[in-house]
């Protein structure tokens, strides 16, 4: 047991997330091919390992400042790339619209604001807790806006390019509508930083997120999720030698060249 839990670092986490996730943007790109539902399957398996690891980083990190700005940096730069790409390169009825790190920076928000409301509740301060208060809504106020660009974009008789303007600005916007795979998976990031020293309870919590997404839709398979527990599991607390910006260059140049290679044989 002992040799598998030093085998588990979180550089072994993060390549085994990055392999699962490729294996399931080449379903989404080529269903149409007739790609396996395995690999979708599997899939889900991403999105807890990673907000699993962001739970430290976000705990350990030095300068989360950078590690903010870093995730609105990227999230822009992928609602950018995604218009501009999937504008170019078409891929019948599938839309590009994956930016995971809308979620990443949206959960980092809350880990923040959590904090923040933690601080001023233990030091008794009326400045931390109106931060922290300020930090929790601000995915809420900011879904105000896109909500209003969403209405107009549907309204009807713009032109053309103002309506693509429109598209952009909205798609840029972090909020809690905006994030890919639903705000229960911001709630559970929320949750594994919460209770990063408690490694059942946050696969207790893994369970739960589990169980409601079967609830609110038995025929998608999100809820498969749940088998991220084994790898979460094998955790030690240990970083690795890998590159941590590996992930931010190979995400977004996975699925512009998947899609790109998907929309030539359409």
């Amino acid at each position: 047991m002992d040799k598998i839990k030093k085998i588990s670092n979180a550089t072994n986490l993060k390549y085994l997330a990055i392999a699962l996730m490729f294996l399931d943007h080449i379903h989404e790109m080529f269903a149409f091919m007739g790609a396996p539902m395995w690999l979708t399957m599997i899939g889900r398996l991403v999105f807890p390992i990673f907000l699993f690891l962001a739970a430290d980083s976000f705990h350990y990190t030095h300068d989360r400042k950078a590690y903010m700005k870093r995730l609105l940096f990227m999230f822009w730069f992928m609602s950018i790339g995604n218009t501009i790409v999937g504008s170019i390169f078409h891929n019948g009825d599938v839309g590009l619209m994956n930016n995971a790190f809308s979620t990443f920076l949206v959960t980092g928000i809350y880990i923040c604001s959590w904090d923040l409301l933690f601080k001023g509740l233990r030091d008794k301060s009326k400045d931390e807790i109106l931060k922290g208060i300020g930090l929790f809504l601000l995915p809420i106020i900011l879904a105000i806006p896109t909500l209003i660009l969403a209405s107009m974009l549907t309204g009807g008789g713009l032109h053309p390019v103002v309506l693509r303007l429109l598209a952009l600005v909205t798609i840029m916007i972090p909020s809690i509508i905006t994030v890919e795979g639903s705000f229960l998976l911001v709630i559970l990031g929320l949750l594994f930083y919460i209770f990063r020293e408690h490694r059942n309870i946050q696969l207790v919590v893994l369970a739960v997120i589990s169980l409601i997404f079967y609830l609110i839709d038995p025929v998608d398979v999100q809820w498969m999720m749940v088998f991220a527990a084994i790898p979460m599991y094998f955790y030690n607390g240990e970083r690795g030698s890998g590159n941590k910006n590996f992930f931010y260059i190979f995400y977004p140049a996975h699925i512009y060249l998947l899609w790109i290679l998907a929309s030539l044989f359409r």
